[in-house]
């Protein structure tokens, strides 16, 4: 038996189809309200940059862009998803901590399955 006779699904991980809709600007608005997060606070969340406003608070243009219904940008998807992941309001999946707390030492990691013999 060589490698190439071993079965896919056995060692390929497994995956959850997710549908990413493009949010419309009232919807990425309602799912930042909804968190009680500000413009600004929502754009560091997700990476945009921030700029110093005309009265000297934070903003960012992107997000504002992102908000406008007369602006032609849209968030990607997937973007929307991870942003709804982080705050907690995706509506089939929850975001949660590895129980090693992300240093990469968890038991699986530590003991893995033996390797298929050949």
């Amino acid at each position: 038996m060589t490698a190439s006779d071993l079965p896919l699904a056995s060692t390929a991980p497994q995956f959850t189809p997710m549908a990413l809709p493009t949010p419309t600007g009232d919807q990425l608005k309602a799912a930042r309200v909804a968190a009680g997060l500000s413009q600004a606070q929502a754009a560091e969340l997700m990476g945009y940059p921030l700029q110093t406003g005309s009265r000297g608070g934070v903003q960012s243009r992107t997000w504002q862009a992102l908000e406008s219904t007369t602006d032609e940008r849209n968030m990607q998807g997937s973007v929307f998803a991870l942003f709804l992941l982080l705050t907690g309001q995706h509506p089939a999946f929850l975001l949660e901590r590895r129980a090693d707390g992300g240093n990469g030492t968890d038991a699986d990691a530590e003991n893995p399955p033996p390797a298929p013999s050949v």
